[in-house]
């Protein structure tokens, strides 16, 4: 739909064509240097207006991030207050939302100078994210080349983890079914949601401050259209006629076991399984991607993982191999 009304001007930095932007306006300023600049919001996935504010900051400062870069220079903050919810709790949340997000940029060493509020049905909370740097301190992302192997920064499942854990606090058939089945238990389940809570919350900071020191050539970061949806966003993207290659899938703990016993088709396993405030999937080098993910794991105290590989391909398709494996990534901690 998007493609039939002549968005942009083709000045985008680092894009096919200097089309609409994958995760960031990339722009030149008059003055010379770089601009970099997203926005996200983020509807109610979790119990606490705390942990959703600072996922929310988490998953609009990830696109920034998925450019290579570090640091953000400013954020203005989104909100809609909820006004179906009576004054107290509306004013409880709030102030919860808000007191996460700006934890959470603050922990990202950028400041909230600005926004916008309203009131609405639901309460949201998102935001725009902006940086400003010079040629060289970003990561293009349309460079992946022929050879590169495929890193993901954070495991998958979010999906998967937060519906079972809706399922469990209401009692729902679907959870009676998982139970009666024992497919997974009530420990494993809180095990599940506290993995995904812990790994949406975490910013992608290190992931992004990292990818120029290890001559990262693309990335993007996984979110809402699954990690298949977005590798193949990102090799449409590229300058080379490459496609993308899966061959491992790291999922939280159970996070398959669930997808496999058909209660409910997540999509999980075939790749299209929404993601919030995902990890990075980044092309580079194999040996700058070891040396990548031991630097990664030593400061963020959390695994990555080379899940794939570029191959040259004229119709730039990316794919989950048949032969897949998928890895059960435990809660550290």
């Amino acid at each position: 739909m998007l493609s039939t009304l002549n968005l942009g001007d083709g000045q985008n930095l680092g894009t096919t064509n200097g089309r609409i932007a994958l995760d960031c306006s990339v722009r030149h300023t008059r003055q010379g240097h770089v601009c970099i600049s997203t926005t996200d919001f983020f509807f109610p996935l979790v119990d606490s207006p705390y942990l959703q504010g600072r996922i929310g900051a988490a998953n609009v400062l990830s696109d920034l991030y998925a450019e290579g870069v570090g640091e953000c220079d400013f954020v203005l903050m989104l909100l809609a207050a909820c006004r179906d919810m009576a004054e107290d709790e509306r004013t409880i949340c709030t102030k919860e939302m808000v007191k996460g997000f700006n934890d959470a940029c603050l922990e990202a060493g950028t400041s909230v100078t600005g926004g916008q509020t309203v009131l609405n049905p639901w309460p949201v909370i998102g935001g725009v994210a902006t940086t400003i740097c010079s040629e060289g301190e970003y990561v293009k992302s349309d460079g992946a080349q022929v050879g590169d192997v495929v890193v993901l920064t954070k495991p998958l499942g979010t999906q998967v983890a937060v519906n079972v854990h809706e399922w469990r606090v209401r009692q729902t058939p679907k959870w009676q079914e998982l139970s009666k089945r024992n497919i997974i238990s009530l420990e494993q389940a809180e095990d599940m949601m506290h993995a995904a809570v812990c790994s949406m919350s975490r910013l992608n900071r290190h992931a992004g401050s990292l990818m120029v020191k290890h001559h990262a050539h693309a990335g993007t970061d996984v979110t809402g259209f699954g990690i298949l949806g977005h590798a193949q966003n990102l090799m449409d993207n590229q300058a080379a006629e490459v496609g993308m290659e899966i061959h491992t899938l790291p999922c939280i703990a159970n996070t398959s076991k669930v997808e496999e016993s058909g209660v409910l088709d997540f999509r999980l396993l075939k790749g299209y399984s929404a993601e919030t405030s995902g990890g990075l999937m980044i092309c580079m080098k194999e040996e700058d991607a070891v040396a990548y993910c031991k630097e990664l794991e030593g400061i963020d105290e959390e695994p990555a993982w080379i899940i794939g590989r570029v191959v040259a391909d004229p119709n730039r398709k990316a794919n989950i191999l048949d032969d897949f494996k998928t890895l059960e990534v435990e809660m550290r901690g």
